[in-house]
C-alpha cells in the first residue's frame, strides 16, 4: 500500500497537506470508497481564463499526492454550469449587442457570438475542453444541461425539493430584503420562452414532484423538477451537486466562501456530506483588479502561452494558493527562470526534499532535466541589447557562450530563444526607455569601457564580475547595485536583468564597448 510509505506522510508540502485531508475524509467515511472524487467548476458564462487553468492544475496536484498516500482509484470531475442562463452580456466578444435577446436563455441555447458552434456554452465547453486536452489532464467533462437533462440529478432535486423549507430557512437570512421575496431554490425554465426565470414559485408539491409558478402573460404553470424543467440556484446548485455526484474535494476564489459556506449546510440538510474544501485568494490583473472571464481582463492561457510554456504556468500556480497574486506579464520570465532553477535543484535534492519542490508536483513525481543553460532572463537582454530579432543571431551569441552546442539538443533552449523574441516584441521594445547617466555613472561607464579593452575575449565571467565589483568601490557608489543599475537603465533600456558579468560574456566585450560608445557618445 502507499499510504505505509513513511516519506509520503511527512512531506508538508501544500498539495500533500490538502490530500492528507481528502485520506482522512475517506477513512472516516462509513461507507468503503471505492472511488475518490475531486471536482473544479467553471460557469461557461465567458471563454475559460487563466484562473480556470489554475483551479484544474492545483487540483489535480492534489489528486496526484492523495494516489502517492493511498490505492483507492480516483477522478477529476470539470463541470461546466451550462445551463445557467446568461445574466450579462460578455464584453470580450464579437458583436455583443446580438446576444441581448438571448439574455436569460440557457447558456447552451444562446448564440455563438464566434459563430462556430450550436451556443455559446458549447463554444465554450469546446475552449475548456481543448485546453485541459493540450495539457494531456485526465479528466471526466461534465454538463449541467446534460445532467438535469438525462435526469442524472433526478433523485438530488427531490431531495432540494422535499428539504424545501429547511433550505429557506438557510438561504433567506443571507438575502436582501427585495430579493428575499421572490427568491427560490429552483429556476423553473419556462416552456414557453425557453428562458431560465427568476420567479416567485406560488407551491411546492412535494408528492408529485412540481412547483407552480406564473408566467408574465398571467398563465400558471406546473412543472415537474425533474428532466431538466428546472435549474436550481447557484448556492444550492452546487450542494446538489456535492450530493449527486459524491465529491470529496473541491477549491473555490476566496469571494466564495460566504456561497460555499451555506451550500455545505444545504448538502448536509439533503443527506450528504460536504467535500473538503479549499479556498483560494484571487487573481488580480495589472490594476490589482480581479480577473473576469467576462471582462477578458488580465492574462488569457494563449497569452501566457506565446512567452512561455505550461510549466512555468504550472509553476505560478503552485505558489502559495492562499496568497494573492497579480498575474501579468512582467511575472513570465521570473516564473520561466525559476522553475528550471527547480528542475535543477532536484537532481541533487534528498529525497524527502524532493516532494516540497513544485516540478515534483508539475509533472506528477517525474520531472524531466532542464537543458536551459542560458536563463530566460539573459535571453530577454541578449535580445534587447543586440536590437535583433532573428533566432540566428540570439544562437550566435549563445554558441560564444558554448562553442560546441547542438541546438536540436536543446529543445527547451530553442523555444525559449522564440519566446524571448516574442516577449520583447510585445513588451521590452515599445517600452524601452533610456536614461541619461549621472556624473558618477558616466565616469563609472567610461572606466568599464576602457578597462574591458585590457580582458580576453574568452575571459572566464567570474573576471568580468570581479572587475565590474571594482569599478563600483573605486567611483564610490554607496551601494553597488546602484552601478548595476546604471548600466541596464543608461546602457540597455532596462530596469534590470541578470548577472552583468554573464550578460557581458555571452553577449561579447567589444559588442559591449560598442553599445557604452553608443549611449555615452563617446
Amino acid at each position: 500500500m502507499k499510504s505505509n510509505n513513511n516519506i509520503y506522510n511527512q512531506t508538508n508540502s501544500w498539495p500533500f497537506f490538502e490530500a492528507k485531508r481528502v485520506l482522512k475524509r475517506i477513512s472516516k467515511s462509513k461507507q468503503n470508497k471505492e472511488l475518490v472524487t475531486f471536482q473544479t467548476g467553471y460557469g461557461p458564462s465567458g471563454l475559460p481564463h487563466i484562473g480556470t487553468f489554475g483551479e484544474v492544475v492545483r487540483t489535480n496536484m492534489v489528486r496526484t499526492a492523495f494516489s502517492f498516500l493511498n490505492e483507492t482509484p480516483t477522478r477529476l470531475i470539470c463541470f461546466s454550469d451550462d445551463l445557467d442562463g446568461l445574466r450579462k452580456i460578455p464584453t470580450n466578444v464579437p458583436a455583443p449587442e446580438k446576444l441581448e435577446e438571448d439574455l436569460d436563455l440557457p447558456l447552451t441555447k444562446v448564440r455563438d457570438p464566434f459563430g462556430k458552434f450550436n451556443s455559446f456554452g458549447d463554444h465554450n465547453n469546446a475552449k475548456l475542453k481543448e485546453f485541459l486536452d493540450n495539457y494531456n489532464f485526465n479528466y471526466n467533462f461534465e454538463s449541467a444541461t446534460k445532467n438535469y437533462k438525462d435526469g442524472i440529478f433526478d433523485d438530488a432535486l427531490i431531495k432540494i425539493l422535499e428539504n424545501y423549507d429547511k433550505i429557506m430557512e438557510v438561504i433567506l437570512p443571507s438575502l436582501r430584503e427585495e430579493r428575499k421575496k421572490t427568491y427560490s431554490p429552483f429556476l423553473p425554465i419556462s416552456p414557453i420562452t425557453g428562458k431560465v426565470l427568476q420567479v416567485a414559485i406560488e407551491e411546492i408539491n412535494k408528492t408529485k414532484g412540481t412547483i407552480t409558478y406564473t408566467e408574465q402573460s398571467g398563465e400558471k404553470i406546473e412543472l415537474s423538477v425533474k428532466s431538466g424543467n428546472v435549474k436550481l440556484q447557484w448556492k444550492p446548485d452546487w450542494a446538489m451537486r456535492w450530493f449527486a455526484l459524491d465529491v470529496d474535494y473541491e477549491m473555490f476564489g476566496k469571494d466564495l466562501i460566504p456561497s460555499a459556506e451555506l451550500a455545505a449546510k444545504i448538502c448536509r440538510i439533503i443527506g450528504g456530506n460536504p467535500p473538503e474544501l479549499l479556498n483560494y485568494e484571487l487573481f488580480l490583473d495589472e490594476r490589482g483588479q480581479k480577473i473576469s472571464k467576462s471582462k477578458g481582463n488580465g492574462l488569457s492561457i494563449e497569452d501566457w502561452l506565446r512567452y512561455a510554456d505550461q510549466y512555468s504556468l504550472s509553476f505560478f500556480m503552485f505558489q502559495k494558493p492562499k496568497t494573492a497574486k497579480r498575474l501579468y506579464f512582467d511575472v513570465i520570465p521570473k516564473m520561466v527562470d525559476d522553475y528550471h532553477q527547480h528542475l535543477n535543484k532536484f537532481i541533487d535534492q534528498k529525497e524527502e526534499e524532493k516532494f516540497n519542490n513544485p516540478v515534483w508536483h508539475i509533472h506528477a513525481g517525474n520531472p524531466p532535466f532542464s537543458n536551459m543553460i542560458i536563463n530566460f532572463s539573459m535571453l530577454l537582454n541578449l535580445v534587447s541589447a543586440s536590437g535583433s530579432e532573428d533566432e540566428k543571431t540570439l544562437w550566435t551569441f549563445i554558441k560564444r557562450y558554448k562553442p560546441n552546442i547542438v541546438a536540436s539538443e536543446h529543445p527547451d533552449l530553442g523555444s525559449a530563444v522564440k519566446y524571448a523574441i516574442n516577449y520583447y516584441q510585445d513588451f521590452v521594445k515599445p517600452n524601452k526607455k533610456f536614461r541619461n547617466a549621472s556624473i558618477i555613472e558616466k565616469d563609472a561607464l567610461i572606466d568599464l569601457y576602457n578597462r574591458l579593452e585590457n580582458l580576453k575575449s574568452d575571459c572566464e565571467i567570474e573576471e568580468i564580475q570581479t572587475l565590474l565589483f571594482s569599478i563600483g568601490k573605486d567611483h564610490k557608489f554607496d551601494n553597488l547595485r546602484d552601478w548595476f543599475s546604471a548600466f541596464y537603465e543608461v546602457i540597455l533600456g532596462a530596469k534590470s536583468g541578470p548577472k552583468l558579468g554573464g550578460f557581458i560574456s555571452i553577449y561579447g566585450i567589444e559588442e559591449t564597448r560598442t553599445l557604452i560608445c553608443k549611449r555615452l557618445s563617446l
